[in-house]
């Protein structure tokens, strides 16, 4: 337990890393590019990131959970490694290829788009999966850190203008592109270099593939809506949507460093003796622990958000403001859903639930994109993704309530749920004006709707604790 608590120490804080380079960089941006040069990135990398998913199928969980099930045996890691690394290898080839013919024959500015078949060689050089399934999480925090320090440099030097837009594109594909490249110079001291047969790199294609079809199910309402958004209203919608959505990975990175992390970890103490009810006590903390940070963080920025949006994007932004109170509830959804598949469903191989529920969600997406997307533009996108992750979550909620007691964690997420709308009720129309200056006044709303939020629930937990101690003195 130690070494995952450390594990997402190191992940959560590369992951708070990725939250400041946003903060830092997406003003000057959106300043710099404007909404439409913001929206042409956002599509040519849209229709990239299928490519993307196309070469790594379903290896990020699925090498995880091998390399994981291996343990120290340098044996059987060289063997999933090598026959997992040819699979992908051989994806990439052929999904780089397609790429370049899409490229010269339907992508509407062909020399732009050339720039991002950098993705999609960085994604054929992933092997984050290995270190992840390992958990060596040090070494790939750190590496990365280095790259994208040197990007957000590069960016502020070299994009001066909205032309300047393929520059940005160059830039964010390296990055990238040379961050995975250097994983694999530590690659040998883990394992040897083997030359797997056909039948060994044949077997991992079905279990692969199965969960692949969540991957590409989640895109649907990761990436296809922007695609959607973009064919149907075009590059300025897009772009409200893209800035938009910038800002609300912020809670989603600390609710998807947990995951990460414990994907190997579960996998293991199943396996382990006593691991049912070990894996229980985790499961019970980390539900508590990711809604109390997806209500507190994507709360607390829609109760900031009428403050908070012109002096991040500047003018012209204010359909932002409406899109944060769509899209940041989904948070607390995510957040449930995520510790249920990565801490139960996947380390037990429950796959069919697991692809269901987000197939089902996909469906619900595309469905209200098309409806929806024609009449509210990026307000559809943010509702469509709104009720598919809803959707998401109940479905897997529903699937595991058999094992799990998901109805006393429910009850017991109310209470950081509610005192994150106490807050937002409370100070999302208040103006603060106390100094004059933008800046400083938000930094002060932040402060008091966040003690608040923490005054709200500490009354909860003290009101909890006491009924509970009132039952057991009635039970007595």
């Amino acid at each position: 337990m130690k070494k995952s608590i450390i594990n997402y120490l190191y992940t959560a804080a590369y992951q708070l890393f990725l939250i400041l380079i946003p903060l830092v960089t997406t003003p000057y941006i959106v300043r710099t590019l404007g909404a439409e040069g913001m929206g042409s990135y956002a599509y040519a990398h849209s229709v990239a990131y299928y490519f993307c998913l196309f070469v790594k199928l379903g290896i990020q969980n699925y090498g995880s959970r091998l390399v994981a099930a291996a343990g120290d045996d340098r044996k059987k890691l060289s063997q999933a490694f090598g026959e997992l690394y040819a699979m992908q290898c051989v994806m990439m080839l052929i999904c780089t290829g397609l790429y370049l013919i899409y490229c010269m024959t339907m992508a509407s500015d062909s020399r732009f788009a050339f720039i991002f078949a950098l993705f999609i060689l960085a994604a054929g050089f992933d092997i984050s999966w290995f270190y992840f399934g390992i958990e060596n999480f040090r070494y790939t925090v750190i590496k990365d850190f280095i790259v994208k320090i040197l990007s957000v440099t590069a960016i502020f030097t070299l994009v001066k203008s909205a032309s300047d837009v393929w520059i940005y594109a160059v830039i964010q594909g390296m990055g990238i592109l040379i961050s995975q490249l250097v994983l694999w110079t530590s690659i040998r001291g883990y394992v040897d270099i083997i030359r797997p047969g056909l039948d060994d790199i044949m077997r991992h294609i079905r279990p692969n593939l199965i969960l692949f079809v969540p991957v590409i199910a989640v895109s649907v309402y990761k990436t296809m809506d922007k695609i959607m958004l973009g064919a149907m209203t075009g590059e300025r919608e897009l772009g409200y949507y893209y800035s938009s959505e910038n800002i609300i990975q912020i809670p989603l990175a600390l609710i998807i460093s947990l995951g990460t992390v414990m994907i190997p970890r579960m996998t293991k103490v199943y396996k382990g003796a006593g691991g049912d009810n070990k894996a229980e006590r985790i499961f019970e903390r980390s539900i508590y622990f990711a809604v109390f940070i997806a209500s507190s963080v994507s709360i607390g920025i829609m109760t900031v958000a009428r403050e908070f949006v012109p002096i991040f994007y500047g003018e012209g932004f204010d359909k932002c403001v409406g899109i944060y109170y769509i899209m940041l509830p989904s948070c607390v959804f995510i957040a449930f859903a995520n510790v249920i598949r990565t801490q139960y469903l996947i380390p037990n191989n429950w796959d069919r639930v697991f692809v269901t529920s987000l197939l089902s969600g996909a469906g619900l997406n595309f469905l209200m994109n098309l409806l929806l997307i024609p009449r509210l533009q990026s307000y559809g996108a943010a509702l469509g993704t709104l009720f598919a992750e809803a959707l998401v979550c109940i479905y897997q909620a529903v699937a595991v309530r058999k094992v799990l007691p998901i109805g006393r964690y429910l009850i017991g997420s109310v209470k950081f749920i509610l005192a994150g709308y106490v807050m937002f009720a409370a100070f999302y129309k208040m103006p603060f004006a106390i100094t004059g200056r933008a800046v400083a006044d938000l930094m002060i709303k932040i402060i008091v709707a966040g003690a608040v939020y923490m005054l709200c629930l500490g009354i909860e937990i003290m009101i909890e604790r006491y009924a509970l101690g009132a039952k057991n003195r009635t039970a007595e």
